[in-house]
Formats: structure tokens, sequence, C-alpha cells
């Protein structure tokens, strides 16, 4: 999939990782809609990039927000040809902490942002994609997930955020054998340590500290890192059904 005169839907494209990938992408030719529920932040980056983007305030969780962002993509650039679902949230909390068990509506609030705000933008995308004219090579678009290493190395406090993007995980490959017959591609990105919002709260010392514990190089990736290899998945049409770690060779510690 050449990223030049494609339409890309960015989930979570206000900041950070999607950020990122907006700049990036609109840069190589690109045309993109930006979905992300903060409306100030969103419509800034929107305005700076001018007529290539249009903003779309949206909760990914809602069939309704989310499918006003796949009209919005319908018609102002007449279909789409990349999705990159980087909205997410954070959840950091025991199962069994000091004030009794966790409440089921913090668990039950990451899984309907993270895995099944995911899935609903693949599926309500994937219904317009699946209908456009393939390229050369049979290809009608990349879908493009964002998991992370806690899905692998969930650590204590971490049982919601890791099971939210297991799911994502899991989800990768059925889906990819299921949209092959579309010309669709499916791989999920599995970060490790980003300076990212989520980030963004630590202490200096703290974000630091975190870098620190990467082997190589021993520091916080950069949302451009995540954006070069998300690009690197769209023009590489073998890359399909699969997860990467892009996280230094880190291995997560139980705490």
């Amino acid at each position: 999939m050449d990223v030049k005169s494609s339409v890309a839907l960015v989930s979570g494209g206000a900041s950070g990782l999607g950020e990122a990938c907006v700049r990036r992408l609109v840069a190589g030719g690109a045309r993109a809609v930006i979905v992300d529920i903060n409306e100030e932040r969103g419509s800034a980056l929107a305005n700076e990039l001018g007529e290539k983007v249009r903003f779309v305030k949206a909760s990914v969780a809602s069939a309704e927000d989310a499918q006003k962002a796949v009209d919005t993509c319908t018609e102002a650039f007449g279909g789409v040809h990349i999705l990159i679902n980087c909205a997410g949230i954070g959840a950091a909390q025991r199962v069994l902490g000091k004030q009794g068990p966790m409440e089921l509506s913090h668990f039950a609030r990451a899984i309907e942002v993270n895995l099944i705000g995911s899935f609903n933008m693949i599926r309500l995308t994937a219904a317009v994609m699946s209908k456009g004219e393939p390229n050369k090579a049979g290809e009608r678009g990349v879908i493009i997930n964002t998991a992370s290493v806690a899905a692998f190395d969930g650590q204590i406090g971490q049982a919601a955020y890791s099971a939210s993007k297991g799911g994502i995980v899991g989800m990768t490959l059925p889906i990819a054998r299921e949209f092959a017959r579309f010309g669709i591609r499916v791989v999920t990105i599995a970060p490790g340590l980003f300076d990212t919002p989520l980030l963004a709260g630590l202490p200096e010392p703290a974000r630091i500290s975190l870098g620190q514990q990467v082997p190589f190089p021993a520091r916080l990736g950069h949302p451009s890192e995540y954006a070069a290899l998300a690009q690197h998945i769209i023009e590489n049409e073998m890359l399909n059904g699969e997860v990467i770690r892009l996280d230094g060779a880190i291995r997560m510690a139980p705490q």
C-alpha cells in the first residue's frame, strides 16, 4: 500500500503515537481523519496540517461516534485505505487492593475503550475498505492496532490493562485471516515504554528511571519511531496477521 494519495483514519490521533502517525502520513502525501475525544488538541492539529486533514470528536467505544468518523472519511476523501488504532486508556489497580476487590467498572472500562473500541473501529472501517478499488497487488486496506508489551509481561496492578491489550493481540490473526479475501491486512504493534501522554504526568526522574529499564536503547521510545514502523507495515504487503513488539528488548518485571 502506497502512503501517497491514501486516506488514513487514526484513532487517538490528537496526541502521542496517533499524532506522530498523522504527521508522518500527511508528510508522505496521505490525507487523514483524526478521531479523538480531545477536541482542543484534535482541532488544533487539523488546522495546523491544513486541507488534507479533518478532525472528528468521537469515542471509539461508541458505534454512532465511530460511524461518524468513517463517514467523514468517505464524504471528505472518497474512502479509507488505512486504519491506525491508537486510542486507549491506562488502567492500574490491583485486583485485591487495600480497599478491597477492584471495582468491576474499572476492569470493564479498560476493556470497553481499549479492546471494544479497537474492534468497533475495525468492523466499521473494514466495511468501507472491503468495497474499495484494489491496487495492482489486490490490496484494499491496512489495519494497524496498538497493543502493549503488557499483553505479554503484565505487571502487578495491570490485570485490566493487560487483558484489554491481550485481547487485541488475540484477535489480530483471526481478523487477518477473515479479511484476506478482501485484500485487507491486519497487523498489531506492541509498544514498550514510550514517551506518550500516558507517562507525561510522571516526574522527570521517574521517566528517566523507566527509560533506563530498557536494555537498548536505554530510554523511552519516541512516538516518531512507532510512526516509522506503522509506515513500514503499510508499505510492506507481506506483513500480515502478526504482532510486532517495539520495545528495545524490555521484558517487564512483576512490579
